[in-house]
């Protein structure tokens, strides 16, 4: 038996290792036996690249498969801010102007709330200043010298009450309307109940009936006149 074994090991001679370096340009340094890569990927192309895996690309979508480093995204992306900017401030703008206008509304009614706030009690009012000048104008002015003394207090007491009611009138805004005769026609104001001859050149005011009233810019009662047609022929 041991001449046997004698005879298997020499029989059997030791095989060295081959050695086969690994062409340079793949990026590692390493020795493979067995004329295969040192990864186990295989073996190296004829330029001494190794294959690419079947589904992997190589080049810019490799590095960048988003395209976020193309040329133009740059520019989009300033353009799309810019964009957005200029949709801001125009919000911005439009904020603040409403804000201006409602502001401007808000003083503008507290100002009219003002001054009409007595509008209806005023026009209520009217209707007793037109009772006291009845009253005044019915007695003629030749009668008031043969009044005694007792009626000429009382017609001296309804013109102080006339006087002191229009006074308190436009102490809260409320003025009468200018209707003399001669005066210009304004259909914002005047009230034409018809059209007479007179000395008045023709369109402006003949005579008044009825005195008018304004609240501030407002008409309160437009004054009841006449117009003059011009000279009679």
């Amino acid at each position: 038996m041991s001449d046997e074994k004698t005879v298997l090991d020499d029989a059997i001679e030791p095989v060295d290792a081959v050695e086969t370096p690994v062409e340079s340009g793949t990026g590692r340094d390493e020795t493979s036996f067995d004329g295969s890569a040192g990864d186990g990927t295989g073996d190296a192309g004829p330029d001494g690249t190794e294959p690419v895996a079947e589904g992997v690309q190589d080049g810019p979508l490799m590095d960048d498969p988003e395209g976020l480093l193309a040329d133009d995204a740059p520019d989009t992306r300033i353009a799309a801010l810019e964009a957005e900017l200029a949709e801001v401030k125009e919000q911005m703008l439009r904020a603040f102007a409403d804000a201006q206008n409602t502001r401007k509304r808000a003083e503008r009614e507290k100002a009219d709330a003002k001054v009409y706030a007595i509008e209806k009690f005023a026009g209520d009012l009217l209707s007793v200043s037109d009772n006291l000048s009845r009253a005044l104008t019915a007695l003629p002015d030749g009668d008031r010298e043969g009044l005694s003394e007792a009626g000429r207090n009382l017609l001296g007491g309804i013109e102080m009450t006339g006087k002191e009611l229009h006074a308190a009138l436009a102490r809260n805004g409320v003025t009468a309307i200018d209707a003399v005769p001669g005066a210009t026609f304004d259909p914002n104001l005047h009230q034409a109940v018809s059209q007479i001859p007179s000395d008045q050149p023709a369109g402006t005011i003949a005579e008044c009936f009825q005195t008018g009233w304004k609240i501030g810019d407002r008409t309160l009662r437009a004054a009841m006149v006449a117009v003059s047609a011009g000279p009679a022929n």
